[in-house]
């Protein structure tokens, strides 16, 4: 083993450690590693910056500020409300409606957004006609991701893959090839909800501070949930030394964690990112701070989401519509015969809807810092120069080499499933990005070795990098219903590991089919 080779490995050691212990943002984490890669001079500055030019991460960055627009514009939240039975329903009846549809709606939006619109209307709505609110919610984050998983903007790590693809060389994903697998995940994840989500989920579970219901009702405080983003000052301090009611102008009535509401000295509690904190506030507490990025999600019970006009909401889907069209279409061989020229991929399409949807104040443009996920694009961008590291290393071909040796003669499905393994568990555990990051140079590693189109192994690192369900941690939409439906970790295994095996063994039979070796 190389000098090289050891730093890599230690590096890493560290960065998942680090990951998992969450001590820094996951883009620091990432960033510390990428410098540290620097400094042994296994990187050069031009290969630590290359991911910070990368048109896959330019484009995950425009992408959020065209789901802001799509958010501002109201479609999302009178979308949901039409979709929502209104009278006396059951559990299955209310997620054969909305399900499909919004993992539908996900395969082209972002789906912290749709999460965050969706989430407090359905707890509400579910309140209304006597139906436990936790069956709905996991789900929801779910099917977002179900649906994310079939398009090639539907969630940013087939960005990233697609990127990464194009940098070793090869041809990137087209609009919809995804959805050759991906649809066939999403059908059965969803029927899979549809038939169990009901008996494994839990009921109900009430909040322990039903004490204080008299004193919420009376003056112009009432209970607003508010679920803490990575932004908040207070992450990892102790509630008492934070101060939170100097600072925003609320008292904190509870915290929900886990599937526990703590009320019992919540001073010495430490505030976590994803923790949903019971409040007692005025109306002026989600004006002030409803478009804050310190939280996630705030939720009083009412509508809380901008209610635009109908040509605004109807100006805003045509352009999501159009730039959906135009990237599908620019890609045909006969398009790019006729315009040499230019490019029209998807980069091109969300760049010229950004541009329209800022000077029509689609959203606000002098505000359109707020609206992107600066933490994500940091690890995208780090994801790339640790990819280059594990190659100028060899830790790349040397593990490869490894994971082959022990697989035997069995041939590249069984490696193909080791594969979607070891990203998976990245995954959980750590952050979608990084597992891609980490599984991209194994993948192009094996299939060299093995003398075999990559393709396949891009595929199945897509769908396993994707395909958190079995914890709350390694999706930020499974962190924010964590909250609001108070669901344990436990609920998380139980219901979502059947769906990890699903995905699982959906993609390992279908993908070599569909892109062969």
């Amino acid at each position: 083993m190389t000098f090289d080779m050891l730093i890599i490995l230690l590096g890493l050691l560290a960065m998942v450690v680090a990951l998992v212990m969450d001590r820094m943002r996951p883009g620091m984490v990432l960033f510390s590693v990428v410098v540290l890669f620097l400094c042994a001079g296994i990187l050069t500055p031009s290969e630590m910056l290359e991911g910070f030019s990368n048109k896959g991460m330019i484009t995950v960055a425009l992408l959020f500020l065209v789901s802001e627009g799509v958010r501002q514009s109201g479609a999302l939240g009178q979308l949901i409300k039409r979709l929502l039975p209104q009278g006396r329903t059951t559990v299955f009846k209310a997620q054969l409606r909305m399900l499909p549809v919004i993992s539908f709606v996900s395969a082209f939006l972002n789906n912290t957004p749709v999460v965050v619109i969706f989430a407090p209307i359905i707890k509400r709505w579910a309140e209304s006609v006597r139906l436990p609110a936790t069956k709905f919610l996991i789900p929801l984050s779910y099917v977002t991701i179900l649906g994310g998983i079939c398009t090639l903007i539907g969630t940013s790590t087939n960005l990233v893959v697609h990127g990464m693809i194009l940098e070793a060389g090869y041809e990137g994903f087209s609009m919809f090839e995804l959805g050759k697998v991906g649809i066939f995940i999403a059908v059965a994840g969803i029927l899979y909800l549809l038939l169990f989500s009901s008996r494994l989920l839990p009921d109900q579970r009430g909040r322990a501070a039903d004490a204080d219901e008299d004193l919420e009702e009376r003056g112009d405080l009432h209970r607003v949930e508010a679920v803490l983003g990575a932004r908040f000052p207070g992450i990892n301090k102790r509630l008492g030394e934070f101060n939170f009611k100097r600072h925003y102008g609320a008292e904190v009535r509870e915290i929900k964690r886990g599937g526990q509401c703590l009320t019992g000295n919540l001073s010495e509690e430490y505030l976590r990112e994803g923790d949903t904190l019971v409040l007692l506030a005025d109306d002026s507490f989600i004006q002030a701070w409803g478009e804050s990025s310190v939280f996630v999600m705030l939720a009083n019970g009412r509508d809380a989401e901008p209610v635009a006009g109908r040509r605004k909401r109807w100006f805003a889907l045509a352009l999501l519509i159009l730039m959906i069209v135009g990237a599908t279409v620019g890609e045909l061989p006969a398009v790019r015969k006729a315009l040499p020229g230019i490019k029209l991929d998807m980069f091109f399409f969300v760049s010229v809807t950004t541009i329209i949807m800022a000077w029509t104040h689609v959203f606000p443009a002098r505000k359109y810092t707020k609206y992107i996920s600066w933490d994500i694009l940091i690890t995208i961008a780090c994801a790339f120069a640790i990819s280059k590291a594990m190659v100028n290393s060899g830790v790349a071909d040397g593990v490869a080499r490894f994971i082959i040796d022990m697989s035997d003669s069995y041939g590249p499905y069984v490696l193909l499933a080791a594969l979607f393994i070891i990203t998976n568990l990245f995954t959980e555990l750590i952050t979608n990005n990084a597992a891609a990051a980490l599984a991209f140079p194994l993948a192009l590693s094996i299939s060299a070795q093995l003398g075999v189109s990559p393709m396949p192994f891009f595929v199945v690192i897509c769908m396993a990098a994707s395909a958190s369900f079995s914890t709350p941690i390694g999706y930020q939409t499974n962190l924010i219903v964590q909250g609001i439906g108070n669901y344990r970790f436990t609920d998380f295994v139980r219901i979502g590991l059947p769906l990890n095996i699903i995905t699982f063994l959906i993609s390992v039979f279908l993908i070599p089919i569909i892109w062969p070796f």
